[in-house]
C-alpha cells in the first residue's frame, strides 16, 4: 500500500474513558489523583496524544472521532473536579470528628478607618462645631466653575499650577469643557449660586492634578474647602476660625502664622503655618528654635468672584481656605512619604 494513502483507525474512546473512569475512582490521596491527571489530562497525558492523532485518521473519520474525544475530556474533568472535593471532605478532620462547641470561636480582626478617611471626619467636627454645613460634590467638574468662576479666566497663568486632567470631550467650539477637578472650591459657587447668604460650609472630596509623583506629591489627593459669606465678615473673622480649627487638631498650646500669599479667587490671600518644633517630642531639636509648616492656604473672596453669583459686595464679604488632608494627616501621625496612604499596604494601614 502506498505510504501517502495509509491511514490509522480511530481508538476506541469507550475503552479509554472506562479505563480511566475506573483508574480515578480508585484514587484515595490528592497526590494518586494528580498522577491520574497527569496521566490522562496532562500535557503528554493519553487524552492529548488521542487529539493529536486525529490528524493520522481518514477524513471521514476525523468529525466524528474529535467530538467523542471532545465529549471524553469534558467528562473526565468534570469527574476529576468531584472526585478532588470528595477526598478533600474524606481527608477533613472534620469529616471524622464531631465539633466542640465549647472550644473558643476564631478571633476575628476589627477593621479601622483608613488614616485619611479619620483625618477627614476631625478636620469636617471641628469646623462643623463652629457652624459649618459639610457638602460634596462632583468630582467630574465644569471649566465654568472649576475655574472660571473663581477668578481663573481661560489663559490665565494661574491655570497652570493646577496641572489639570481634562475629560477628552469637545464641545461645538472644540475645546475641552470637562475636567477631573483640581481643588472641591466649584461647590462653594454652586451653593453660592443657589443660596443667599449666610453661608457657612466646608467642601471634603477627591482632587486631580497631573503630576509626577514623590514623597510629598501625588496625582490624587484628598482636599477640604471651606467659605463663609455674611454681612461684616473680616480678616480677624478668618484668622480666628483658622486658629480655633488649629487649636482643636493640633492641642490648645499650638502656635500659628499668617503670612501673605497669593491666590486668584481671594484677595487679601495668606497662608497659615504651625510651629511644628512645638508639637514635636524630638528631644535633638532645639524646642526654643521655630520650625514652620503651612497647613493651608485662605484669604477674603475676591469680589468678582462674589459679583459672578449674583452677591451685592457694597453689603456681603468673605472669606475661603483650603486644607491638603494628607499634609495634615501626615503631621499629626508622623508619616513622612504620602504614597504609603495608597499603597494598600496591610502592615501600614493596621497601624490605624
Amino acid at each position: 500500500m502506498n505510504k501517502n494513502t495509509e491511514k490509522n483507525t480511530a481508538p476506541n474512546i469507550d475503552e479509554v474513558l472506562h479505563s480511566a473512569l475506573k483508574e480515578l475512582n480508585a484514587t484515595k490521596t490528592l497526590e494518586s489523583l494528580d498522577e491520574w491527571r497527569v496521566r490522562y489530562l496532562g500535557r503528554k497525558g493519553i487524552v492529548v496524544q488521542l487529539k493529536r492523532s486525529i490528524s493520522d485518521l481518514p477524513s471521514a473519520e476525523r468529525p466524528e472521532f474529535g467530538h467523542a474525544i471532545n465529549s471524553a475530556s469534558a467528562l473526565l474533568e468534570e469527574k476529576l473536579l468531584g472526585q478532588r472535593t470528595k477526598i478533600s471532605t474524606n481527608n477533613s478532620p472534620n469529616h471524622t470528628e464531631s465539633i466542640d462547641v465549647t472550644l473558643p470561636g476564631i478571633p476575628i480582626n476589627n477593621g479601622s478607618l483608613h488614616p485619611i478617611t479619620q483625618t477627614i471626619r476631625d478636620i469636617c467636627e471641628a469646623f462643623s462645631s463652629m457652624g459649618f454645613e459639610i457638602i460634596e460634590g462632583p468630582e467630574v467638574e465644569l471649566d465654568h466653575y472649576n475655574f472660571q468662576m473663581l477668578n481663573i479666566p481661560k489663559h490665565h497663568p494661574a491655570r497652570d499650577g493646577f496641572n489639570t486632567l481634562w475629560i477628552d470631550q469637545e464641545d461645538d467650539s472644540g475645546e475641552r469643557p470637562m475636567l477631573l477637578r483640581t481643588h472641591t472650591s466649584p461647590m462653594q459657587i454652586r451653593t453660592m449660586e443657589k443660596q443667599d447668604p449666610p453661608v457657612r460650609l466646608v467642601v471634603p472630596g477627591k482632587v486631580y492634578r497631573y503630576e509626577a509623583t514623590d514623597s510629598s506629591h501625588e496625582w490624587h489627593f484628598s482636599q477640604i474647602e471651606g467659605l463663609a459669606v455674611d454681612k461684616g465678615i473680616t480678616f480677624a473673622n478668618l484668622k480666628g476660625t483658622l486658629y480655633e480649627f488649629a487649636r482643636i487638631l493640633f492641642g490648645e498650646d499650638v502656635k500659628v502664622r499668617f503670612r501673605c500669599d497669593y491666590f486668584p479667587f481671594v484677595e487679601p490671600g495668606a497662608e497659615m503655618a504651625i510651629d511644628w518644633n512645638s508639637r514635636t517630642k524630638d528631644t535633638d531639636k532645639n524646642i526654643d528654635e521655630e520650625n514652620w509648616i503651612e497647613i493651608l492656604g485662605a484669604g477674603m473672596v475676591h469680589p468678582k468672584v462674589l459679583k459672578a453669583v449674583g452677591y451685592d459686595t457694597d453689603k456681603y464679604t468673605g472669606f475661603a481656605f483650603g486644607i491638603g488632608v494628607e499634609r495634615i494627616a501626615m503631621l499629626k501621625n508622623g508619616i513622612d512619604d504620602i504614597r504609603l496612604f495608597y499603597n494598600n499596604d496591610i502592615r501600614f494601614l493596621g497601624q490605624f
